[in-house]
């Protein structure tokens, strides 16, 4: 499951180090640049909670499959694109795809986990995101040369369509599940939004996924700014979305010794603020590897906080049957984050005339991260 995930983040990863290519071949501003960025989350942010809804009673297993299979369907078509329209269309397909994909991950994760192992279990999904878009970022750079960017969308539509075979193969079937009748849908839907724990989940998923997709996203367009060869650009980018991994799993472990959610949420976030501040803020003309150390801090320890949400999310869901809805209303919440920040942070960084003002937007969503922690653990207590 984990894997599936990890091909599903490839389509997220595989736009970064193609777009100061996009950029001079479509003349994209930076604002537009982040809305391509985000565009994949746009089916999230309208769709996330219902098919978090649907999950349970359409069955799991067939979910995931189905949006692996849309992925790599999307990525193909979108290979023969003619004009940006039409790519960016396919890109929100993906965005649909992306969405099946991920959303049933912690439930399936909590039906086949051992006693005393969800955590740590948890912790290895959270890092499905920036194990795949590492991938992408490391061999995207040294592939496009060669492949052009219609061939690096083909050639990534295969291990999606390779996986979701895989997982109908290897999972369970899918239990009869409750029918997908109005009634047991709205319940569902009742009991989880009027709980206050989705909603402090999904505005959290949104500070900590909107500031690191806007920050790992426009990386190569840093660097290459900076004169850092596409290649080496692309490495360290991948080295930045790699370090994420670490701290995922660091945080399935610690709190299956006890740590407190609340603790690793506020280290999270703090890391997060202080790596965007040394690496942009106003008066440091960073170097590239002061500005990679620094976004390394960012992503490593800001790991702790998704691992640590998603199981937060087993805890705080109403009951068993409302965790596949409250993962989707918290992808949902997550969608707007990346949708909204990146272009926000690109017109910042536009009005300022380079970067060094958008670690003020980055410290806000942390501030307001750290609030939300308080408010979630205390609700949990």
């Amino acid at each position: 499951m984990v894997l599936a995930g990890v091909t599903a983040a490839l389509h997220v990863g595989k736009l970064p180090p193609a777009l100061p290519v996009l950029r001079e071949a479509l003349q994209l501003s930076l604002v537009q640049a982040g809305f391509l960025l985000s565009l994949v989350q746009l089916a999230g942010m309208g769709l996330g909670l219902a098919v978090g809804l649907a999950g349970e009673s359409l069955g799991l297993k067939r979910c995931m499959a189905a949006g692996l299979v849309l992925l790599s369907a999307a990525s193909l078509a979108g290979g023969f694109a003619q004009d940006a329209t039409a790519l960016l269309a396919l890109r929100a397909l993906e965005g649909f795809g992306f969405l099946l994909a991920v959303t049933p991950g912690p439930s399936l994760i909590r039906r086949v986990a051992e006693a005393g192992e969800l955590d740590a279990k948890l912790g290895l999904w959270g890092a499905y995101m920036p194990l795949g878009t590492a991938t992408a970022l490391l061999a995207g750079p040294w592939l496009l040369p060669l492949l052009g960017w219609s061939g690096w969308w083909w050639l990534l539509a295969a291990p999606s369509l390779a996986m979701g075979a895989l997982l109908w193969l290897a999972l369970p079937a899918d239990g009869r599940g409750p029918a997908p009748g109005h009634s047991a849908w709205a319940t569902r839907l009742h009991r989880t939004l009027t709980a206050p724990g989705p909603w402090l989940l999904g505005a959290s998923f949104a500070m900590y996924a909107g500031q690191w997709l806007a920050v790992v996203g426009f990386l190569p367009t840093v660097y290459a700014q900076a004169e850092v060869g596409a290649q080496l650009a692309g490495a360290l980018t991948a080295l930045v979305a790699a370090a994420n991994i670490i701290g995922n799993i660091a945080a399935g472990r610690l709190l299956r010794r006890g740590a407190a959610p609340r603790t690793l949420l506020w280290t999270g976030f703090a890391a997060m603020a202080l790596g965007a501040a040394l690496a942009f803020g106003p008066g440091r003309d960073a170097s590239p590897a002061i500005r990679t150390s620094a976004v390394l801090l960012f992503s490593l320890v800001g790991g702790l906080v998704p691992a640590t949400l998603f199981a937060l999310c087993v805890r705080l869901a109403s009951g068993s049957d409302t965790v596949a809805t409250t993962v989707g209303w918290m992808q949902q919440c997550s969608a707007v984050g990346q949708f909204v920040l990146p272009p926000l942070v690109g017109w910042v960084a536009r009005l300022a005339g380079g970067w060094q003002w958008t670690w003020a937007l980055t410290g806000l969503c942390c501030a307001v991260g750290a609030l939300l922690a308080w408010r979630m653990t205390a609700v949990r207590g």
